[in-house]
């Protein structure tokens, strides 16, 4: 089995935080969104990982160090690292198609701008299953329209008159990713766009029109790390999800917590330092961090940071920043500096 993972963008809608740090670089509840994604879609195929094939995008933001930690993602889960870049923000289906020599035999194509929680099986008798969550608003929604047997005949973006209410979460299994290959290399060939760029719903139109079954794995959990607000929502989720698994230390054992309290569910890094503070719930701390004097909840904060005299609810923090104020709800990128 494979894992494709596209993850080229510069993820504009989270910035400040994405202009120093490809967005599925950013940890949530201590790991980076990609890192999460990989092994939590890894835990639901139930079966070895040979190769994950990550396309990055330019090489001087998508650089050796994102590179590493990559390889070391793949390591850890005893899978060849493959990696290609898109040099062109030309859609999904061009992006699918710059790790061409990959796209062979089963594997899983998912896009690193979200996380899940899932327990299904794989229907055998699919030659695809696309990945679902059930919504409350499909109106909002790319959603599945399926027939009696519950295949899927149809991809419908944001129907006015209902058609189901499981949305598609932008993560695909093909029993023979080649069969995918092939139809976007025709769209590709053709130069078929939407919106000027190359989709991978239409190479998935011609496969459904050639008799491929299509079936839905629906997902438990769909959380987006698409913007600041989201994002830290998503924290607060994970951490809550992480808390009841009890399957990894969320505090580490270098951290030291002085005078303070600590109201689960947190993340607390490595050499983080707490004094005088109320931290919780729905925290995570970046290793190397200090807080002094402050109040903190349902807030992000990545490494080498320093917060002094803060009361903060809702609030994304950058790395090595050193804020020291009044401001609640706030989102500051790397580097920055408020006292």
């Amino acid at each position: 089995m494979k894992i494709i993972v596209p993850m080229a963008g510069r993820g504009s809608r989270l910035r400040p935080h994405s202009l120093t740090v490809p967005k599925p670089l950013i940890p949530v509840a201590g790991q980076p969104i990609v890192h999460r994604l990989v092994k939590d879609i890894a835990k639901v195929l139930k079966q070895p990982i040979d190769e994950i094939a990550f396309v990055l995008g330019d090489p001087a933001f998508f650089g050796d160090d994102v590179v590493e930690s990559l390889k070391a993602l793949a390591t850890e889960l005893g899978a060849k690292a493959s990696i290609y870049r898109q040099d062109l923000p030309l859609g999904t289906g061009h992006a699918i198609m710059c790790a061409k020599p990959s796209l062979s035999g089963p594997a899983v194509i998912a896009y690193a701008d979200t996380l899940i929680r899932a327990e299904f099986e794989l229907d055998p008798t699919a030659d695809s299953v696309i990945w679902t969550k059930q919504v409350d608003n499909p109106e909002a929604y790319g959603v599945v329209k399926l027939n009696g047997n519950q295949e899927i005949i149809e991809l419908v973006e944001k129907p006015k008159d209902f058609v189901s209410d499981q949305a598609v979460i932008g993560i695909y299994y093909f029993k023979d990713v080649a069969v995918l290959k092939e139809k976007l290399q025709q769209i590709l060939d053709e130069n078929v766009t939407n919106g000027g760029e190359y989709q991978i719903n239409d190479g998935i139109i011609r496969m459904m029109a050639d008799g491929n079954v299509f079936k839905t794995g629906t997902v438990n959990e769909w959380m987006d790390c698409g913007n600041k607000a989201i994002t830290v929502e998503t924290n607060g989720r994970m951490l809550n999800f992480l808390k009841a698994d009890a399957q990894e230390q969320l505090i580490a054992d270098s951290a030291q917590v002085i005078d303070s309290e600590i109201i689960e569910p947190c993340f607390i890094g490595e050499n983080v330092v707490i004094k005088n503070s109320t931290i919780g719930p729905n925290v995570s701390i970046g290793k190397n961090g200090i807080i002094e004097n402050s109040t903190i909840k349902n807030s992000l904060i990545q490494t080498h940071t320093t917060i002094r005299n803060a009361n903060l609810d809702e609030a994304m923090i950058g790395n090595h920043v050193r804020f020291d104020g009044k401001f609640k709800s706030v989102s500051i990128g790397d580097y920055s500096v408020l006292e």
